[in-house]
């Protein structure tokens, strides 16, 4: 597995599979602009398959703050420390950050508890007919 903080060479044709189970998911072709328009990235790919298995966003203002949106692996690569992987190397990437914020699930509070992270309580809109992308 190869982890880079760069999309060079990366196509739209590479990002199949994403966003499971969600009603409108947004199309590769989207899924490559978020990962363009995000301020840091992480991308799991990869090399046998030519595709990417995972990846992670980060937007920030570059001084105080930053928020994780996307925390992302195919089902099919699942349980193999790759999410894991993703993470470390996103909180080294955002290491001079002062907050460091993402929400998630409930179900999900104990596996960022373990990478020194706390619950909190968050706000949140959520434009489901927007899901697939602008």
């Amino acid at each position: 597995m190869l982890y880079k903080k760069s999309l060079d060479g990366i196509s739209s044709e590479m990002l199949a599979g994403f966003f499971v189970d969600w009603p409108n998911p947004p199309s590769p072709q989207t899924h490559l602009r978020l990962l363009k328009n995000s301020s840091k990235v992480v991308i799991a790919y990869d090399v046998e398959t030519n595709q990417v298995v995972g990846f992670i966003t980060a937007i920030s203002d570059g001084v105080l703050s930053a928020y994780i949106p996307f925390l992302e692996v195919l089902p099919a690569f699942k349980n193999r420390g790759i999410g894991q992987e993703l993470v470390k190397q996103m909180l080294t990437e955002l290491n001079d950050i002062y907050m460091i914020d993402l929400c998630c699930d409930d179900g999900l509070v104990p596996y960022y508890e373990k990478f020194g992270m706390i619950k909190a309580n968050g706000m949140l809109i959520r434009n489901y007919e927007r899901q697939s992308g602008i």
